[in-house]
């Protein structure tokens, strides 16, 4: 049985992110997989890592437990939205207050790169936008991806990482939005 832990990134409880989320998580339970689910939006925790590496910040209960189910999953499927060519203040908080040295990686003297720590998960990122596709890869060169994909999740060793990203969104048709919840109900009867 694969163990799955689906992470919200939308701090809006009624966003299309929540509906996207709920199809995968139908289509995942169907398929046998044990799943847990992670909303940050009903996280309690301090967003802010006020000392940077310098001094540990004791980790909330919440935080606490986000972490146990990370180390637990097989694949972990996270949703967010693209703003401002990032992710939300929310989950870059839940990133930085979580992945942290000798949690997430492992800083190793005299070499430029930390081991990493997650290595044994695989994982997808959905992303939704209001910006096409094309203009996101060649005039801003996918920042949200790159910056999530491989310089939070892949540099701790989680991999593969795949993508899933919608848009646009805004101005989008019932029949759009429905296309990609029976898209996302699919990739969580697959498992991937």
């Amino acid at each position: 049985m694969k163990k799955i832990l689906i992470i919200n990134g939308h701090p809006d409880r009624e966003s299309y992110n929540y509906a996207l989320s709920e199809a995968y998580q139908r289509g995942a339970v169907q398929s046998g997989a044990e799943l847990t689910q992670l909303n940050l939006a009903d996280l309690q925790f301090d967003p802010n890592l006020r000392f940077g590496y310098r001094k540990r910040m004791e980790l909330e209960p919440d935080l606490v437990d986000a972490l146990q189910r990370i180390r637990e999953a097989q694949h972990i499927v996270w949703f967010f939205p693209m703003w401002w060519y990032g992710y939300p203040a929310v989950m870059k908080g839940f990133v930085d207050r979580l992945f942290l040295p000798g949690i997430a990686m492992k800083f190793v003297e005299g070499k430029p790169f930390p081991e990493k720590l997650l290595k044994g998960r695989t994982a997808r990122i959905v992303i939704t936008a209001d910006t096409p596709s094309w203009y996101d890869r060649f005039f801003m060169g996918r920042p949200a991806i790159n910056q999530f994909k491989k310089g939070t999740l892949e540099f701790c060793g989680i991999s593969p990482v795949a993508v899933t990203y919608l848009a646009p969104l805004r101005g989008s048709t019932e029949q759009f939005r429905k296309k990609w919840i029976e898209k996302l109900f699919r990739l969580g009867l697959e498992l991937k």
